[in-house]
């Protein structure tokens, strides 16, 4: 990375030809959204899943005129990568399944890590929670915006099925 804030690294370089092809794709969707939401009721938030693609691409879409927040990657270790390369603002969600030993690496090197979609033990949503609180210790300024996550539950009884139960939790509190 650079240290003027006018010159972005090569590799960080929006592609005009892409940019515009991905903000007509959003606007396309964002769009549909619109038009298909209540009048009444809570509002919708797009979630651009970046799986597999440049960060550049996420920056695109990041960058104006659409300012969009919220990314979605599936992969820990893409998800880390484009988080340390792209704004801090972005607030980006872990979606799929996700292994118990990536849960606390995961909340603390990630400090914008809105959200993970979805927890189906117990025991890694306290990987999670300790992950966030080893970041709060080590980032003072951090804040502790809380991890908002989704809570996976096996409804069917399905023993293949993965998920907590749903009387009991399965510890998820």
């Amino acid at each position: 990375m650079t240290d003027t804030k006018d010159q972005e690294p090569a590799e960080m370089r929006v592609d005009p030809a892409r940019a515009k092809h991905l903000s007509s794709n959003i606007s396309s969707i964002l769009s549909r959204i619109e038009s298909a939401k209540p009048s009444s009721g809570p509002p919708v938030r797009l979630v651009a899943v970046s799986k597999l693609k440049p960060a550049n691409d996420v920056l695109a879409l990041h960058s104006a005129p659409h300012n969009h927040l919220h990314f979605g990657e599936n992969y820990q270790q893409e998800l880390l990568q484009k988080s340390l390369l792209l704004p801090r603002e972005i607030r980006w969600h872990f979606i799929g399944a996700l292994q118990t030993n990536k849960c606390k690496p995961l909340a603390e090197q990630i400090p914008n890590l809105w959200c993970v979609e979805s927890v189906d033990t117990g025991k890694k949503a306290d990987q999670l929670e300790k992950g966030r609180a080893a970041l709060c210790e080590k980032e003072k300024d951090y804040g502790g915006v809380p991890l908002r996550v989704f809570v996976q539950a096996n409804t069917s009884g399905e023993e293949e099925k993965s998920g907590v139960e749903p009387e009991g939790g399965g510890g998820v509190v």
